[in-house]
């Protein structure tokens, strides 16, 4: 039997790492790049975040901005505790930081790397590189592929792990065959604010902020990293998820709302500010920070507030206050485009989870073609979780090939 694995990202090796056939199968992947899991290498800045340590799958599911009803199956299937056993039991272990982020304790991603390279040997498994997929189809119960150096290799079974493509033109060949596919649109990135005075405050981040689409339901909470460029830092990562469509749909142009106090409203600011002035009234408001908030950050909205360095508590007037209030609790900022966040770039769309039979990642128009991990309309904020659905998907496919 011969099995042909498009793509050797995370998912597309870590299903030929768990392909136990007989001796006398063959299994090839075909990357496109020159090297294999490039992805892995780079995730948690070389660290590689494997998986989250939140292990109910109903919390889990809530995780993933779309894909839910092939993940509540899948992660059964597959979970975090065996993505975690798996790795283990040869020789990884792992530890979880204050966030749930799950790294080898090596906290080097080729470790992770090493362990796959190593099962998918082990499995007889190769690879051949700067091969790019071109065309397939089914011929007598046979699939073809067609590369675009003209070489072709014919399977029986066939296992896409392509990972995304981020246009639209680009799935043409999945739709060539008769599949569904949701129109991909980008999903993990920052927020650019060109030439905004903020900006200035590069390097500095706010360990519990909100950031808000205004016009939409979209929330989130968590550190806030201010670049050079901009916004970044998980809780704008995981704005952008939940946001892909709407953000896309505005052409990545609109209103972002942040509270630099994260829980704090304004009504309960205005009140810890009536304590200061009755309290504290004789201090200078730039140097008694009631919050915690990094002392430059306070310094640029008491300027951008009106409110001079030199007065004090008790000599606010109401009017600079007020409007010190709303930079805190409710600061506006005008998002013009985004920049890819390339340690966990992934694109939101692909291949429709109604096509997908979850028990096997097999497609089912198309018997022997299986499917797993960013070429599935299916993706996670950040924090681990798009690697585990590429782990969870590929163990699934690489079962349901070997036992067919």
């Amino acid at each position: 039997m011969k099995i042909a694995i498009v793509g050797a990202g995370a998912a597309g090796c870590f299903a030929a790492a768990n392909l136990s056939l007989s001796p006398e199968d063959e299994v090839v992947l075909f990357e496109k790049q020159h090297k294999p899991m490039q992805k892995v290498k780079a995730s948690g800045g070389g660290r590689c975040n494997v998986t989250h340590a939140l292990f109910e799958i109903p919390a889990l599911v809530k995780k993933y901005p779309r894909g839910a009803s092939l993940l509540k199956k899948t992660l059964h299937h597959f979970s975090p505790k065996d993505t975690i056993a798996w790795f283990e039991s040869r020789g990884v272990p792992f530890k979880a930081e204050a966030d749930g982020r799950m790294f080898p304790i090596t906290e080097d991603a080729q470790t992770i790397i090493d362990c796959i390279w190593k099962a998918m040997n082990q499995n007889k498994a190769h690879i051949k590189y700067n091969h790019t997929l071109e065309a397939i189809a089914c011929k007598e119960g046979k699939w073809h592929l067609s590369f675009k150096n003209e070489q072709v290799y014919i399977a029986d079974k066939v296992l896409l792990t392509t990972g995304g493509f981020p246009k639209d033109d680009q799935w043409q060949w999945l739709r060539n065959l008769g599949l569904e596919v949701v129109s991909p649109v980008p999903s993990l990135f920052t927020i650019n604010l060109p030439k905004h005075p903020i900006t200035k405050l590069m390097g500095l981040s706010v360990a519990n902020a909100q950031v808000k689409l205004l016009g939409t339901k979209i929330c989130e909470q968590g550190p806030v990293l201010i670049t050079h460029w901009g916004l970044s830092g998980p809780a704008v990562l995981r704005t952008s998820a939940w946001g892909a469509r709407e953000l896309g749909n505005l052409n990545y142009a609109c209103t972002v709302q942040i509270n630099w106090l994260g829980d704090i409203n304004e009504h309960e600011c205005r009140s810890i500010f009536q304590d200061m002035r009755t309290l504290q009234g004789k201090l200078l408001v730039q140097n008694k920070i009631p919050f915690d908030l990094p002392k430059r950050l306070w310094h640029f909205l008491l300027e951008q507030a009106g409110i001079v360095s030199e007065v004090r508590w008790a000599d606010i007037k109401s009017e600079p206050l007020n409007k010190f209030i709303q930079c805190l609790c409710a600061y506006k900022v005008a998002m013009q485009g985004k920049t890819t966040f390339k340690e966990e770039f992934v694109t939101a769309g692909g291949i429709a989870i109604g096509e997908i039979n979850a028990a096997t990642m097999e497609l089912k128009k198309l018997p022997n073609l299986f499917v797993a991990g960013e070429i599935i309309d299916v993706d996670g904020i950040t924090g681990g979780f798009n690697f585990q659905h590429a782990w969870s998907s590929a163990f699934i496919a690489a079962k349901a090939i070997a036992s067919i």
